[in-house]
C-alpha cells in the first residue's frame, strides 16, 4: 500500500526526489516542475472517452464516436497521452512495484478532477484484479492508484465492493470486439444503491471494454453515475 503519512511528516522523512531525473521533487510530488511540465498531457478532449480534441473547441465536447454511439460510462478524466515518459512510470507502478509511482500519479490525477469544478462521487473503486492474478502480482495497482486519489479527495473508496469473478486471458493482443466478449460478465458488484455516484480508478484507458463492462455492471447493481478516472489514454497517431 502507499504510504500512510501526513504531507508534513512525508517531506521531513521522505523529501520527494524526481522519479525521472532524481532531481528535488515538486513539494510531495516525487516529479520536478521540468519533467511534470514534460509529460504527454493530453490537454482538451471528449469528456466522455478522452479522445483528443483541438483546442478551440468548447469544453465538454464530444467526440464524433461517442456522438454517434456515446460509451455506457457517463464522464472520463484522462490527462495523458500512454506514450514517453509516463508509460515509462506506469510500467514501474504495474511492474516493478514502484509505489511512489501510484502516489505521485493519483495525486496528479486527483488535482485534474478537482480542476473541473463538478460533483464529486460518493464512492472510489479500483479496476480489481482477478484473485489468482492479485496472488501473482501481490498487489493490484489500480488500487494504490485509487488509494492516492481517496486520500487527496477525501473520498471513500473500497477494494472490496467490486470484485472480477471470472479469470479472463490477456486483452493486450485482443482487438475491442474480442476484449468486450472477453469481459462480459467478469465482474460482479457488491455495493448498495446509496452509492449512485461512482468513479473507477485505473491506470490506462485503451478501447474502453473494461471500462464499459465494469460500468454496465454497476449500473445494472443501481449505480446512476458512472465516471472513469484513468492516468492515461492510448491515441492514435493520424
Amino acid at each position: 500500500m502507499v504510504y500512510d503519512l501526513p504531507r508534513h511528516l512525508e517531506r521531513l522523512f521522505l523529501p520527494p526526489s524526481c522519479l525521472l531525473c532524481d532531481a528535488a521533487g515538486e513539494e510531495t510530488l516525487d516529479l520536478c516542475a521540468d519533467c511534470l511540465d514534460d509529460l504527454p498531457w493530453i490537454g482538451r478532449a471528449c469528456v466522455r472517452c478522452g479522445r483528443p480534441l483541438p483546442d478551440d473547441v468548447p469544453a465538454d465536447s464530444l467526440c464524433g464516436p461517442c456522438t454517434r454511439e456515446p460509451p455506457p460510462f457517463d464522464r472520463v478524466v484522462t490527462p495523458w497521452r500512454y506514450e514517453g515518459a509516463l508509460a515509462e512510470l506506469v510500467h514501474r507502478l504495474k511492474f516493478q512495484r514502484h509505489l511512489a509511482v501510484g502516489r505521485t500519479l493519483g495525486r496528479l490525477l486527483a488535482e485534474q478532477v478537482a480542476a473541473r469544478d463538478l460533483p464529486l462521487p460518493r464512492l472510489i473503486l479500483p479496476v480489481p484484479l482477478h484473485s489468482h492474478r492479485l496472488r501473482e502480482r501481490g498487489f493490484n495497482h489500480a488500487a494504490e492508484l485509487a488509494y492516492a486519489v481517496s486520500k487527496t479527495l477525501d473520498l471513500p473508496w473500497s477494494t472490496r465492493l467490486l470484485r472480477k469473478r471470472r479469470a479472463t486471458p490477456n486483452q493486450h493482443e485482443l482487438d475491442r470486439k474480442a476484449r468486450l466478449r472477453n469481459l462480459r460478465g467478469a465482474f460482479h458488484y457488491l455495493g448498495s444503491a446509496e452509492y449512485h455516484h461512482v468513479a473507477v480508478v485505473d491506470d490506462v484507458l485503451t478501447t474502453g471494454a473494461t471500462a464499459a463492462e465494469v460500468t454496465r455492471t454497476l449500473k445494472a447493481a443501481g449505480v446512476r453515475k458512472v465516471e472513469i478516472w484513468a492516468l492515461a489514454r492510448t491515441v492514435e497517431r493520424r
